[in-house]
């Protein structure tokens, strides 16, 4: 069975990550974007981050440009955007792909796993995906769905054993 610790991903430091460092966690994975009328939600996701890290959970943004051109900037660009305007201290990786034939793994994964829940593909910047303990997909959210809006879930997956 197909889990997030078979994947890895850039950090915006540019060093390699292997995803297993998050087994028995509970992760919102958000594909981001610095200059979308969704990139507000960047305070929700820390604001679930911070409240509910303690208990083994994080948030794994992604910044994307594959729509609308929302997210131009550097790695350096991302990252200090993130800081500044919103106090991100989850982690960032470097910009990818969801969509198409360059799509990253981990999203390629994630819209399978979810494909009957919302049609396949990322349809926008904010799209997000609840893992669970065990490493699998257990939700996905539209764009418009605010981080708030997910913490019941969160808390109930934190509540399961791996």
């Amino acid at each position: 069975m197909t889990t997030i610790s078979d994947f890895s991903a850039t950090a915006l430091t540019g060093a390699e990550q292997d995803l297993s460092q998050y087994a028995g966690q509970v992760v919102l994975v958000v594909n981001t974007a610095s200059k979308c009328g969704f990139t507000p939600q960047y305070a929700g996701l820390e604001k679930l981050y911070t409240a509910f890290a303690d208990d083994g959970f994080t948030v794994l943004g992604f910044p994307c440009n594959q729509f609308a051109a929302q997210e131009p900037g550097s790695a350096e660009d991302i990252g200090e955007f993130c800081q500044v305007n919103y106090g991100v201290t989850f982690p960032m990786f470097d910009k990818v792909d969801v969509n198409g034939a360059d799509a990253h793994p981990l999203f390629t994964w994630m819209k399978k796993e979810t494909a009957g829940l919302m049609g396949g593909a990322v349809k926008w910047n904010f799209t997000k995906f609840l893992i669970g303990r065990d490493g699998t997909v257990i939700g996905r959210y539209s764009p418009t769905t605010e981080p708030e809006a997910i913490a019941d879930d969160i808390r109930a997956a934190l509540a399961q054993q791996p």
